[in-house]
């Protein structure tokens, strides 16, 4: 399994987590670790298939650093499904939206760790990691009610979640916008809520200086043109209700026999 070094600076490292989930029936996800000045964070972990591998992986990628945090971006599987075993393994704490607290113990939490599972408020938050403080901020119904993303202000990178998700990609960065666009379109139009919050997302992240996007599956964004590129599609893209509203009809009766 691969490592990629997003970033690195003295005491601060952005690690890729590749790999790990491809090749099986389940959708193609990445892990993230963020490392400063002794303390690490693990963004959106994901489920019991991957949990042993993830979790050397990140313990080698950590080294003497200690695991701080457990990020969850909002409530699928694919991220919270081994959050137990992180923290019946580990001192870390979970953040993930306050909307979800309840229904991640449908996983599996046991009560002994239960306290080490934390909400976050509808407005985000800010979490201080090795001396940097880390910007936890809204993406809610992209593509779930109760969404949170990640800055990290030392390297300048977002991530995003499944906002910004690739299917069926090779390789980990999008060099091609035009060309990676097929390979992101349908997923953004079926799962994002509505524009109106895509737009809502992309004017509040503008405020940001943003050196890389890097979803949760496929292929992350480099550089101020890529990034530029994608903002700019997000904002124009329709998606959700705006074009499913068609659909909300009742279903056709059986033709009687």
């Amino acid at each position: 399994m691969a490592h990629t070094t997003l970033f690195t600076a003295p005491g601060h490292a952005n690690v890729l987590l590749e790999d790990y989930s491809r090749g099986g029936l389940a959708v193609q996800a990445n892990q993230h670790v963020i490392v400063h000045n002794g303390e690490g964070m693990i963004l959106d972990p994901g489920g019991h298939k991957v949990y042993t591998k993830v979790l050397a992986a990140t313990l080698q990628v950590l080294g003497r650093a200690k695991l701080k945090y457990l990020f969850l971006s909002h409530q699928d599987p694919d991220i919270v499904a081994a959050t137990n075993g992180w923290l019946m393994t580990t001192d870390a704490e979970a953040y993930i939206s306050e909307l979800w607290t309840r229904f991640v113990p449908h996983f599996g939490l046991d009560h002994l760790v239960a306290s080490r599972l934390k909400g976050i408020p509808d407005e985000g938050m800010v979490l201080p990691l090795g001396g940097v403080e880390l910007l936890v901020i809204p993406a809610h119904y992209l593509h779930s009610s109760g969404n949170f993303h990640v800055y990290d202000p030392v390297s300048k990178i977002l991530y995003t979640g499944d906002l910004g998700a690739s299917i069926g990609v090779d390789g980990v960065e999008a060099t091609d916008f035009d060309a990676h666009v097929p390979h992101m379109e349908a997923f953004h139009r079926r799962y994002m809520a509505s524009s109106r919050a895509l737009r809502a997302w992309v004017r509040m992240v503008r405020a940001l200086d943003i050196a890389m996007i890097v979803p949760q599956h496929g292929c992350f964004f480099r550089g101020p043109a890529m990034v530029g590129r994608f903002l700019d599609w997000l904002d124009a893209l329709p998606c959700g209700i705006d074009v499913l509203e068609s659909v909300y009809q009742l279903p056709a009766a059986p033709n009687a026999r």
